[in-house]
């Protein structure tokens, strides 16, 4: 779980613009990913195969 947190972390500081999280790591992910405060800015965007990769946003989505 710290893993994904950090990845979180590196995205809202921009230390790196996108991860790709792969199909068989998604649940684990998305459990931290709904618990973090700005869940509304992540946005993920899904890729053939099952893999997503999120991005950070200014603007928290609707």
């Amino acid at each position: 779980m710290e893993k994904y947190e950090h990845i979180l972390n590196q995205l809202r500081h921009r230390q790196i613009k996108q991860v790709e999280i792969a199909k068989g790591e998604y649940l684990a992910f998305r459990q931290v990913l709904v618990k973090d405060p700005q869940f509304k800015h992540f946005r993920g965007e899904a890729k053939q195969g099952g893999n997503v990769v999120y991005t950070f946003l200014e603007q928290p989505r609707t």
